[in-house]
Formats: C-alpha cells, sequence, structure tokens
C-alpha cells in the first residue's frame, strides 16, 4: 500500500473555533452529542456521512459479534502488562491491540480483500461459485491462507456467522458479499481438499461491504470492538489479578530446549 505525501496537511473530519466544534460537517454539540450512537458516530467519522437505519444495526452487530472472545493472546497480553503496571492502563490497552495482526482480529481485512477480488472476478452478472473457485485457485497456487474460514473451536460453521446473516437479511441490506463468502465455502472442498467453515472474521467483511463501508477500514472494526473487551478485562484485572498468574503458569509449562553451558 502506497500512502501519498501532501505538501499542505488538510482534513476533512474536524475543525474548532472558539465557540464551536465541527465534526464531518455537523456541529458536535448541537447536532451529534445526545443525538446519534456512538456506532452511528463511528460510521461518520470514518466515512464522512449518515449511515441508514439498517446499516446501523449491522455494523453494531458486528462490533457485538467481535468485543469479546475470552483469554486470547491479545487480552493475555493486556492483563499482564496491566499486573505490571496498574496505572497505565493506556498501556495495557495499547499491548491488546498491537496484538492484532492476521491471526488475530486481521483476517476480516483480508477475507473483505479476497471477497472484492472475486466479486471484480465475477462481474455484475457472472457465475460467483466460478469466480470464487478461479480466486481460490490462485490463492493455493500461491501458498495463501483462506482468511475467514476454519476455526480452532467451531469445527461446525461459527455460530456467530449465522447470528450475523441474519441481522442482515432482517435489515434488507445489500446481500452480493454474503452471497460471495457462502460461494467460498461451498467451492473450498473442491480447490483446498478439505473443509473449512465461515468463521466471524469473514462474516464482518460481509456485512459490512453490504452497506459500503470502506475496505481500508475494515481491520478497524474489529480493532475498535476489541477495545471494549479489554477495558472490560483491564477493569476486572484491577480487581481480581490474574496477569501474573498467566505468567507463573507459561514459566511451569516452559521446556528449554537450547544449549546448555559447556562444563
Amino acid at each position: 500500500m502506497k500512502i501519498g505525501k501532501e505538501s499542505v496537511p488538510r482534513t476533512a473530519i474536524s475543525t474548532s473555533d472558539e465557540h464551536s466544534i465541527t465534526v464531518r460537517g455537523a456541529d458536535l454539540c448541537h447536532d451529534l452529542i445526545g443525538r446519534i450512537s456512538f456506532t452511528d458516530y463511528f460510521h461518520l467519522l470514518v466515512t464522512g456521512q449518515r449511515a441508514s437505519a439498517a446499516a446501523i444495526a449491522v455494523l453494531d452487530a458486528t462490533l457485538v459479534a467481535i468485543a469479546e472472545h475470552g483469554l486470547v493472546p491479545s487480552v493475555q497480553a493486556s492483563r499482564m502488562t496491566l499486573a505490571a503496571a496498574p496505572d497505565a492502563m493506556q498501556g495495557a490497552v495499547a499491548a491488546g491491540i498491537l496484538g492484532c495482526g492476521s491471526v488475530i482480529l486481521g483476517a476480516s481485512e483480508g477475507a473483505g480483500k479476497l471477497f472484492v477480488e472475486i466479486d471484480q472476478q465475477a462481474g455484475p452478472d457472472g457465475d460467483l461459485a466460478a469466480a470464487a473457485s478461479a480466486v481460490l485457485g490462485q490463492y493455493r497456487a500461491a501458498r495463501r491462507a483462506i482468511p475467514g474460514y476454519g476455526h480452532p473451536l467451531h469445527k461446525a460453521r461459527d455460530p456467530r456467522v449465522d447470528a450475523l446473516f441474519a441481522v442482515a437479511r432482517a435489515q434488507h441490506v445489500h446481500l452480493r458479499y454474503i452471497a460471495i463468502a457462502e460461494a467460498v465455502e461451498a467451492v473450498i472442498p473442491e480447490v483446498l481438499g478439505k473443509e473449512l467453515k465461515l468463521n466471524v472474521s469473514a462474516a464482518i467483511p460481509a456485512l459490512l461491504l453490504g452497506i459500503g463501508f470502506p475496505l481500508a477500514a475494515l481491520k478497524g472494526v474489529p480493532i475498535l470492538a476489541r477495545t471494549a473487551g479489554l477495558i472490560a478485562h483491564l477493569t476486572e484485572e484491577l480487581q481480581r489479578s490474574i496477569g501474573f498468574a498467566l505468567s507463573y503458569q507459561a514459566t511451569r509449562e516452559l521446556v528449554f530446549d537450547g544449549v546448555a553451558p559447556a562444563n
């Protein structure tokens, strides 16, 4: 990804003066505070557009779906950081967010890019199954993982997937990318020789691309959601600390297989 270089710093997001604060063309105090939800505001900040009620419902559902997922590595890192520095919640939150990569939370962006490739391959009236098969074949030839499919615990389809798809269908949003996501799931056994079911990381872009949410901002949705979960874990950590217990357990399980010093 190439980011251009501006000679003059510009932003279209917000500005302020002595008497007012303007955000995306709205007066923060008169038009936004107490008048819109945080989900609506997040959409406005990212896209510059007010979302429809259906889009808000879909975006809100994705944030709820991914906010909490137990003691995953990013949460453990966050809690252990707070145990070591209980006065620095911001550092502990940052420690957890820094663990959001291609394995944890970053797969939604990868799945979104996959779906856009298939959409472009198929064209407006093309065969989605054929397009999915062709693109997956390219991924396999390049030995690239298929993001958003397969789960270490949920061997059948991740239960959050159907819950999210039900929200999209109930809200009558554009279902093109849900159809693409399901086409990928259907052709995976033929292309890869094994079954990999949809997980939540593929469901999220399938919904969000359908409401016109920008592909470039997809990774931000799981990061925003998981921040809420991290704050919950860190609040609990301050009340009932397990950070050092996690560290001690890792130490007890550790097996040293390095070179011993010569006698």
